[in-house]
């Protein structure tokens, strides 16, 4: 019995790690797209040179993101089969379609449009090629539309009917699997929250080159565009969290009551914890710093409502509430930061400061990961929350795993932990080298003078010995007029 649960608890590592690795990627490429769809759809209806310079600025870094997100992927899915082997039998009916739709749709319109959007730039018309970075983007939020439509469904559940065997099988339609009722919630926050952490990382790339040049217009226009991106989305964001949170409060009590650390019951109004120390031992929070009545009025719209705790829930389940208590607090604590952040820089740009105020930069700068760490803290928070369901009220993890022995698991885990902070970690740091080279004119083949831009056609600027444009899977050449 230990060796089992040593087995299942390397297996549970295992994926989290893997799938903390890949969410990175998708989380960035998502929003990535987005912005060189605007970027590129600005350089056509403007002329400007600066978003076209961009674009091919920002282009070689998605296209290493895209190809990392790829593989961590497609590395990730094999566990289904490896760790997950009962899962995967029971649940293959349902969650298989779903994930083969994601292939058919969103996979195979990236893949067809990618390549003409990473090397056509001088090879098709201006609209197509335009017309190929918009379904690039379109297929990134497809993916995205599918794999929740999936995870969602495993946190509540609907749809479905049991087979004789044990099977979860679809029933009559598709359609109350597919739109679940957490669906929507998921859908939007997750979106908006690729957004966000690609507007955090374009800000914080833009402050940084603008702490080294304040004068370099594309440094200028790239911390303007994410800062705009920052003060509209963050609001927004905070809002979709809260209706997520409703959701949540409607269908999944326990993984709220974790996030709040309510153990105790409240039947005139449940404070809100802002700080303390879980302690599943005595099941209390010590050191707690509370706001009275404030969880009773954000759930039930009520500072008086009754709130049933935790230890009204059989132990067997709950879910570990220290890792979904903190993670929970990460995740609000960097969204109020990056709210701060959006407005802050409408400050600054009101006092015409923008670009000025070394402060703002240096704030944008140290929150250009914050994305990543809030993504990642939302995904503990919701997949710890559900424990220890693997489909919530329906089948748990502990016999979803594969019968497999603990040290199978463990040298497999090391493998991946090796392998992934080297190729991963080495593609990280080439895209570091990319975003610490400041952008610049030229990018387009265009070298502007004082009369205006002079057309350089058929000539690739050549970057200097040692520069990692040199290995870009773009050469940046564009025949005829910088407006053209």
């Amino acid at each position: 019995m230990f060796a089992e649960a040593d087995a299942l608890l390397l297996a549970r590592i295992q994926f989290a790690f893997t799938v903390s690795f890949h969410f990175i990627f998708p989380a960035f490429s998502i929003g990535l797209a987005s912005y060189l769809a605007v970027l590129e759809g600005l350089w056509l209806k403007t002329g400007k040179s600066v978003y076209i310079d961009l674009f091919r600025y920002w282009l070689k870094i998605f296209a290493i993101v895209f190809a990392m997100g790829v593989v961590s992927g497609i590395v990730m899915s094999y566990q289904f089969g490896t760790n997950w082997s009962v899962f995967s039998d029971v649940a293959g009916p349902v969650i298989g379609p779903l994930m083969a739709y994601e292939v058919l749709t969103a996979f195979f319109l990236e893949a067809g449009f990618l390549g003409v959007m990473l090397f056509g730039m001088n090879r098709v018309g201006k609209k197509l090629h335009f017309f190929a970075t918009l379904m690039v983007a379109i297929g990134t939020f497809v993916s995205a539309f599918w794999i929740l439509s999936v995870n969602s469904w495993m946190q509540t559940p609907q749809g479905h009917i049991m087979g004789a065997n044990g099977q979860f099988l679809p029933g009559d339609s598709w359609l109350p699997i597919i739109f679940n009722p957490s669906f929507p919630y998921r859908l939007v926050h997750t979106v908006t929250a690729a957004y966000l952490t690609t507007a955090l990382v374009v800000g914080a790339v833009g402050a940084w080159h603008l702490l080294r040049d304040r004068a370099n217009a594309h440094a200028r226009k790239m911390f303007s565009m994410a800062m705009w991106m920052i003060a509209l989305v963050a609001p927004i964001q905070i809002f979709v969290g809260d209706m997520h949170g409703l959701n949540s409060w409607e269908h999944q009590r326990p993984k709220v009551l974790a996030m709040e650390g309510h153990y105790e019951s409240y039947p005139d109004g449940a404070p809100f914890i802002l700080f303390g120390v879980p302690n599943a031992k005595e099941e209390r929070v010590d050191y707690a710093v509370k706001l009275p009545g404030m969880t009773s009025l954000i759930l039930e719209h009520d500072i008086h409502a009754p709130i049933d705790g935790l230890k009204t829930i059989p132990v067997d389940e709950r879910p570990p509430v220290g890792v979904v208590f903190w993670s929970f607090r990460i995740m609000v604590g960097l969204g109020m930061l990056m709210l701060a952040l959006g407005m802050t820089s409408l400050l600054a740009r009101w006092r015409k400061g923008l670009y000025d105020w070394s402060l703002l930069h240096r704030f944008a700068l140290v929150m250009g990961p914050a994305g990543f760490v809030a993504v990642i803290a939302g995904w503990v928070t919701t997949e710890v929350g559900r424990q220890p369901y693997v489909i919530y009220g329906l089948l748990r993890t502990a016999d979803a795993a594969s019968p497999l022995a603990a040290p199978a698991v463990a040298a497999s885990l090391l493998a991946f932990v090796v392998i992934y902070f080297a190729v991963f970690g080495a593609g990280t740091w080439y895209i570091l080298r990319l975003m610490n080279m400041p952008p610049h004119p030229g990018e387009t083949g265009v070298e502007e003078t004082e009369r205006g831009p002079i057309r350089t056609a058929g000539i690739t600027p050549g970057p200097a010995q040692g520069d990692p444009r040199s290995t870009s899977p773009v050469q940046p050449t564009v025949e005829g007029r910088a407006d053209s």
